[in-house]
C-alpha cells in the first residue's frame, strides 16, 4: 500500500445542528477545498439529551442542504444523521417513518442517549464509563454491548456503524460479521482512537466493507482522515475494501 490514497466522500461530519462548531455551509466549503466528491452532514440523533439534533429542525436542514446543492452542483451534498442505539433491543432514536427524511442513516452507541428504558440504558452507560476509566472490561459487559449492536444492525437500515467499540467494548469480529450480513459499512474513524490495528485485522477476517470518516466537529477537520489511513496501512487491510477511498 505504498500508493497515494484520496478520500472521495466524507459521510460523517457534524455542525451546529448538534455539537459541531460550524454550519452546514462551512462544512460544504471545506469539502470543496479538500477536493471531495461528496460530503454528508450527520448530526447526532434526537435521543441524545445533551446535543441531539432536534426534530423541529429536520426540515430546516433539508431546506438548507437543497439550497447548497443548487449552488454547488459539482458536490454531492447529503443529509444524514448519526442515530443513537437507545436500548438493548437495538432500537434507534428515530421512528421508522423518520428514516425517509434522510439520505442515509449512520448509527452508533453514545453516552447521553436514552430510549424507552432510560434506567436500564443509564446503568449500561455507567458500566461502560467505569470500564473505560478502569481500562478493563468483563466478558458479560462485552456480550451485552455486542448483542445490542448486532440487534441494531439487523433491525435497522444503517449505512455505516460508527466508531465500533469506542464507548463500550464489543466483540469486533461478531460486530463486523453482523455488518457484513446486513450490508453495513464498518467505520474506521479518524477522530476516535479505540480501534487498534489488531482490532481492525480482527474485523477484516469477515467479509465486511469499510469506510473512513473524519467525524469532523469543525469545518477544518472535514476530509481529515490521515490517521485512519495510517491505521489501515498498519493493519495490512486491502485498501480496495474501503469504499470511499480512491488509490491515485
Amino acid at each position: 500500500m505504498g500508493t497515494t490514497c484520496k478520500l472521495m466522500y466524507d459521510w460523517h461530519t457534524h455542525t451546529t445542528y448538534s455539537h459541531g462548531t460550524g454550519g452546514v455551509a462551512d462544512n460544504v466549503r471545506a469539502a470543496a477545498r479538500c477536493g471531495l466528491r461528496g460530503v454528508g452532514i450527520a448530526d447526532h440523533g434526537p435521543g441524545h439529551v445533551l446535543y441531539g439534533f432536534r426534530r423541529s429542525r429536520f426540515a430546516e436542514m433539508r431546506r438548507e442542504i437543497e439550497e447548497l446543492k443548487a449552488q454547488n452542483p459539482e458536490l454531492d451534498i447529503c443529509m444524514g444523521v448519526e442515530a443513537n442505539i437507545v436500548d438493548a433491543s437495538g432500537r434507534l432514536d428515530l421512528s421508522p417513518s423518520e428514516f425517509a427524511l434522510f439520505d442515509y442513516v449512520i448509527a452508533g452507541y453514545h453516552y447521553g442517549a436514552f430510549g424507552g428504558k432510560p434506567l436500564a440504558l443509564g446503568l449500561l452507560h455507567a458500566e461502560n464509563m467505569i470500564s473505560d476509566a478502569a481500562g478493563f472490561s468483563s466478558k458479560r459487559l462485552m456480550r451485552k454491548n455486542t448483542e445490542m449492536t448486532e440487534r441494531a444492525l439487523h433491525a435497522n437500515d444503517i449505512k455505516m456503524l460508527t466508531h465500533p467499540g469506542d464507548k463500550g467494548p464489543v466483540d469486533l469480529f461478531a460486530v463486523a460479521r453482523a455488518c457484513a450480513e446486513t450490508d453495513t459499512l464498518f467505520e474506521i474513524n479518524a477522530r476516535h482512537k479505540s480501534l487498534t490495528a489488531e482490532g481492525l485485522r480482527t474485523a477484516a477476517r469477515t467479509e465486511v466493507k469499510f469506510a473512513v470518516s473524519s467525524d469532523a466537529h469543525s469545518p477544518k477537520r472535514v476530509g481529515e482522515v490521515a490517521r485512519a489511513i495510517e491505521l489501515i496501512r498498519e493493519a495490512g487491510v486491502d485498501i480496495a475494501r474501503v469504499v470511499n477511498i480512491e488509490v491515485v
